[in-house]
């Protein structure tokens, strides 16, 4: 609910030609910039009618007349978050933060071209996908961003968002950290700073910010930190809690340490996913969340965090035995399916390489305790089915080839959007996350069927999971 200020320039060919937002740097990870997709009222006509004529033929040809189907897509959607224009001309001076016309972040978080694709859908029946639209949207179509400094001196502007919010992240987390509450502490080795709130509202140059108070792991010892957005504060709470419930039980995890079942054997069989001291720091994080918080609720007061640590002593036993025979299993699936790669003759390199891909994907680095729970129990069967993969090949080159390349397009789209997020700094949805685990089990349906998957999946069904994914 930020309001902030707009500046328009009619001057075609300029380099600030059309609506330029100015955004403080403390605002820039809290920025939503779906709504600005959208312009402003006086701009929206144009810019639809754009990417309706420059749809591919197919499509375009049934959205006619321009002029009236462009009328009937902005009367079933009006601007997600309304804009006045300042009057005066088409240069108005640039008021300050909270003062005159402006565009307010938040809103529904549609963006145009989904809205638009849905009503051509409706309209006419036909899909669009992402490739359809125009990627050469004229520059005054496009919202211009201006960060800049408490000074209002400018730090950078661009159209791209995706492009210039990378470069000065950090910097808006910093500044936000420095105007913030006195909440931040360091050193804390137990629960002794009464409760914490999931949010805390402060002024700064006459703003009302929203910041998310979480601990944070630091290793020997946790912090309290001010987060810009409530998922990375989410994380960053859970990691910390898990950290001092561990500093808290030190006597329980020593001894865990020192007694994890067929260690040994298992750090023999993945020496080559990660060493023995990273794999062993790697379990005893997998156990200590499972054991510690597991699905409850992440405490914000010192009596949650007592009742959890209660809780933790029963599970601690059951989740370490649970944990250690699962990697076992996963280590010796490992090794037999290294031994059959290393066997592979350099005729079957494309098929190599397309399983050691896979393998690396699913036991990165620290896959223990970045593997969800209920995904982590599969990882055997995963294995197995590569193993049982290779051994129908020479049989099946033709029917391989042809499910690889299926396989493989799913997997580009997944991996494209998640680096594309990951880069950007923004959340990952939960369908992105729960696709790649679907690719996982239609790998098994395609190429090792007699496994069998927990429910049925294929390539169509896949597909059309995708379809809502990319439309949301």
């Amino acid at each position: 609910n930020i309001k902030l200020p707009l500046h328009y320039r009619f001057e075609p060919g300029h380099v600030l030609d059309g609506v330029t937002l100015t955004l403080p740097l403390h605002l820039l990870n809290q920025l939503d910039p779906t709504p600005c997709e959208w312009l402003v009222a006086g701009m929206i006509r144009e810019k639809v009618a754009h990417l309706i004529k420059s749809l591919p033929k197919t499509l375009r040809r049934v959205c006619v007349p321009v002029p009236e189907f462009v009328t009937g897509f902005l009367e079933n959607h009006p601007l997600p978050n309304p804009s006045s224009v300042y009057g005066g001309g088409a240069n108005p001076p640039l008021p300050q933060a909270g003062e005159g016309a402006g565009v307010r972040g938040g809103g529904e978080g549609v963006s145009l071209q989904t809205a638009l694709a849905a009503y051509i859908e409706k309209r006419t029946g036909l899909k669009i996908s992402d490739e359809d639209w125009d990627k050469n949207t004229p520059a005054h179509l496009l919202m211009n961003f201006r960060v800049v400094d408490d000074a209002g001196q400018e730090l950078a502007t661009g159209r791209d968002w995706k492009a210039l919010k990378p470069k000065l992240a950090q910097a808006a987390q910093l500044t936000f950290r420095e105007a913030s509450p006195e909440i931040e502490r360091e050193g804390l080795k137990q629960w002794d700073f009464g409760d914490l709130p999931q949010k805390l509202e402060f002024t700064r140059g006459g703003q009302r910010l929203t910041g998310y108070p979480a601990l944070e792991d630091e290793g020997d010892s946790v912090a309290i930190r001010l987060f810009e957005r409530e998922d990375t504060a989410l994380a960053s709470h859970r990691a910390g809690t898990r950290r001092l419930m561990r500093l808290e039980l030190r006597e329980q995890m020593k001894q865990l340490e020192k007694s994890l079942p067929g260690f040994t054997q298992t750090a023999l069989g993945l020496r080559n996913v990660m060493s023995p001291d990273d794999l062993r720091e790697d379990i005893l994080t997998a156990i200590a969340d499972r054991s510690f918080i597991h699905d409850d609720p992440l405490p914000r007061t010192n009596a949650n965090f007592m009742t959890l640590k209660a809780r933790a002593r029963t599970r601690l036993p059951a989740v370490n035995e649970a944990t250690t025979r699962l990697l076992q299993a996963t280590a010796a699936e490992y090794q037999m399916l290294s031994a059959q790669l290393n066997s592979l003759p350099g005729a079957l390199s494309r098929l190599k390489r397309e399983v050691e891909e896979q393998l690396k994907a699913l036991l990165p680095p620290h896959f223990v305790s970045q593997t969800p729970w209920e995904r982590l129990q599969h990882l055997p069967r995963y294995i197995k089915a590569m193993k049982l993969r290779l051994d129908k090949y020479s049989g099946a080159i033709e029917r391989d080839t042809r499910h690889a390349q299926a396989v493989a397009q799913l997997w580009t789209r997944y991996q494209q959007r998640l680096d594309g997020l990951r880069k950007q700094n923004e959340p990952i949805p939960d369908a992105l996350l729960e696709f790649r685990w679907l690719i996982e089990e239609l790998r098994v349906s395609l190429f090792a069927q007699e496994l069998k998957t927990p429910f049925p999946v294929s390539v169509k069904r896949l597909e059309k999971i995708w379809g809502g994914i990319s439309a949301g």
